[in-house]
C-alpha cells in the first residue's frame, strides 16, 4: 500500500529535501507518494516545521504522525488539534554542527582569541590562559545537544558541570540538576552554554538574580534559544562588566532587528542563528526510519512530550 507523505515546510527548502528524502524513502524499503500538496484526508505523514503554513490538522482524518525537521517544537506541540505522535528532528548532522559550534566559541573565549583577532594596538602582553582542567564551563540544558557537547568539552579537559531539570549522567561531568544545582551551577561557571527548550519553566533562566550568581567576567554562550535570556538584565550585566562577554547565536525576535542594543555592544558577538542547521541528507534518514516504524507497528524515535512542552 502507498503511503501519502505531505511536506509541509518552507516551499524553498522542498528543493533541497525533495531528492534526498525520497532516496531515504526508498532505501527504507517504503512505497510511497511525497508531495507538498494532498487532499487532507489521504495524508498519512506529515513532514513538517513549525513556520509551515499548515497549523490546522484537525481534516488529516488518517494522519499517523507528524515529523518535525527541526529540533524545537515549541511552536507546534501545544497545538489543539495535534493529536497524533509528534516526533522531533534528533539527527548526526544537527547534532555535529551544534558540537563544532559550542566548542569553537568555548574555545575563542578560553583562549581570549579576541584580543589577538582584534589586535593588541602594538603592546605586547603576555597574558597566558588557564589550561582547560581549570576552566569551569557549564553546560545548561542536558538533552541530545547539551550531551553531546558537555562530552566533548569534557574530552578536551574542561571542568564541564551539567545541569537539568530532572537528574542526568553524563560521563566524565558533574551534573547537577533542580534550583539549588542551578545556584551551585552558575556560582563557579566563567562560561556558560545555553542548551535547554523553550518551555514556560525554562523562560528567562539567566535573570538579573542568576546572572549575578555568575563570577564576575563570566561569558554567556547562548545556542539555544533567546526566550532563555532577559534581554534588559543581560545589557544590564553587560553594562557593569560583570558579565564579560556574550555570544549569542538565539533572539526573541529573528531576524535580530537592526536598532537593537546587541549589534553594536562591545562585549557581544551576534551570529544569525548558525550554530547547528537540519541537514537534509541525514534529516532524511531520521524521517524515513520514523516512518517505516510507523507502517511497521514499531515505536516512533524522539517523541515530544506534550507534558513537558518538548
Amino acid at each position: 500500500m502507498t503511503v501519502n507523505i505531505l511536506y509541509a515546510a518552507r516551499s524553498p527548502d522542498w528543493g533541497d529535501y525533495e531528492t534526498p528524502l525520497s532516496n531515504a524513502l526508498r532505501a527504507a524499503g517504503l512505497d510511497f507518494d511525497l508531495r507538498t500538496e494532498f487532499p487532507p484526508d489521504a495524508v498519512d505523514y506529515v513532514v513538517y516545521a513549525p513556520d509551515s503554513a499548515l497549523k490546522d490538522f484537525t481534516p488529516f482524518t488518517r494522519l499517523k504522525a507528524v515529523l518535525n525537521l527541526w529540533a524545537g517544537v515549541e511552536n507546534v506541540v501545544g497545538n489543539a488539534t495535534l493529536r497524533v505522535p509528534l516526533a522531533r528532528m534528533v539527527d548526526h548532522g544537527l547534532t555535529q554542527g551544534m558540537v563544532e559550534w559550542v566548542t569553537g566559541h568555548v574555545l575563542r573565549h578560553h583562549l581570549g582569541m579576541d584580543a589577538h583577532i582584534h589586535g593588541l594596538n602594538g603592546e605586547w602582553r603576555i597574558d597566558v590562559p588557564p589550561l582547560a582542567q581549570d576552566r569551569n564551563v557549564a553546560i545548561l540544558g542536558l538533552g541530545v545537544l547539551g550531551q553531546a557537547c558537555a562530552e566533548t568539552l569534557s574530552h578536551l579537559g574542561f571542568d564541564v558541570t551539567g545541569w537539568s531539570r530532572s537528574a542526568k549522567s553524563v560521563p566524565g561531568v558533574t551534573c547537577l540538576h533542580g534550583a539549588d544545582g542551578l545556584s551551585d551551577a552558575l556560582n563557579r561557571a566563567e562560561i556558560v552554554v545555553l542548551l535547554l527548550p523553550n518551555t514556560p519553566a525554562t523562560e528567562n533562566t539567566l535573570n538579573r538574580e542568576t546572572l549575578a550568581a555568575l563570577p564576575a567576567g563570566a561569558v554567556i554562550v547562548n545556542p539555544g534559544r533567546g526566550q532563555l535570556i532577559d534581554d534588559d538584565a543581560l545589557l544590564a550585566a553587560l553594562g557593569t562588566g560583570h558579565i564579560g562577554h556574550a555570544t549569542l547565536d538565539t533572539f526573541r525576535t529573528e531576524p535580530l532587528p537592526p536598532d537593537h542594543p546587541y549589534w553594536s555592544h562591545s562585549r557581544v558577538t551576534v551570529t544569525p542563528h548558525i550554530a547547528s542547521e537540519t541537514r537534509a541528507e541525514t534529516a532524511s534518514q531520521v524521517i524515513a526510519e520514523n516512518i517505516r516504524r510507523g507502517e511497521a507497528g514499531e515505536p516512533f524515535l524522539h517523541l515530544a512530550d506534550r507534558t513537558l512542552g518538548y
